[in-house]
């Protein structure tokens, strides 16, 4: 069953548009969403969530049409984004007592372990907390109502590794759990470490959405120990760049047999496809 399904999303700006956008999230997976600041991410992330209406296009959550079963949905969704930026004077406590009131599926237990597990203070206020502090209060909100699809828009984002590394080890145990999980992200080495699959958007476009083993087998990493790059060579390369060393720069796998012994080929990370893909 699709957690998230969209199809044929679009929305106009005078200077920037989301074209087409169709992708979906499997239940019980995570899925990584990235692309470079501007491509749409943010976008379609309101976008799916009725934060921002989109042009045309269609979205189900759990087979439900969001248009007709909104209030519903959001019960079952959670979404951060960054933090918490209301009430910012309003003690954590006090926080936490209104919005409990909004979700039938409130589970205290849950809240207290992730209090505890994030080393939140409920008698602090959110503008006494750090910008990674509130991102784990935020997601600790989101985690105690028993939500079934997480939306996440860079939750790791100014978080030090040791907390981020927790972090993932928090989606990891979710999905075991059966939570499905959008995670958008700069940081692909969390995607690399946790994703299922990867939702790719360029320019407000999809550009590919397809298990994170399957794209990443597309493609090998290249490395050229030379002062300039030979025409036969060049061709086969996809967004070579300068280096500390010669260039860097990926190829094709089926192409990668038709390279000289001196071009070093190594696995892609995400983080590596990614890059050379933006200087295609």
């Amino acid at each position: 069953m699709e957690a998230l399904s969209v199809k044929g999303l679009c929305k106009e700006y005078p200077s920037f548009s989301l074209k087409d956008i169709s992708f979906s999230v499997e239940q019980g997976t995570i899925m990584g969403f990235i692309g470079r600041n501007g491509a749409g991410k943010t976008t379609t992330l309101k976008s799916i969530l009725n934060l921002v209406h989109p042009s045309r296009g269609e979205i189900r959550f759990f087979g439900m049409e969001l248009e007709k079963n909104e209030l519903e949905i959001k019960k079952q969704i959670g979404f951060v984004s960054g933090g918490v930026d209301y009430y910012v004077k309003k003690k954590i406590k006090t926080i936490t007592n209104v919005t409990r009131r909004f979700y039938d599926e409130w589970d205290e237990q849950a809240y207290r372990r992730y209090m505890a597990r994030f080393e939140l203070d409920e008698s602090k206020t959110p503008d006494q907390l750090s910008a990674g502090m509130k991102v784990k209060y935020a997601l600790t909100l989101a985690l105690s109502h028993r939500a079934k699809l997480l939306i996440l828009d860079e939750p790791t984002s100014g978080l030090d590794p040791v907390s981020r590394d927790d972090l993932l080890d928090v989606f990891l145990s979710l999905q075991r759990e059966g939570v499905s999980i959008l995670f958008s992200t700069h940081i692909t080495s969390d995607l690399d470490r946790c994703a299922d699959s990867i939702t790719y958007i360029r320019r407000g476009e999809i550009a590919a959405s397809m298990p994170l083993e399957q794209f990443l087998g597309q493609y090998m990493a290249a490395e050229i120990d030379a002062d300039a790059i030979p025409a036969y060579i060049s061709a086969l390369l996809i967004g070579a760049k300068p280096a500390k060393h010669g260039y860097t720069a990926i190829v094709n796998k089926q192409d990668a047999a038709r390279l000289p012994a001196f071009v070093r080929l190594t696995p892609a990370d995400l983080e590596t496809a990614m890059i050379h893909l933006e200087k295609e």
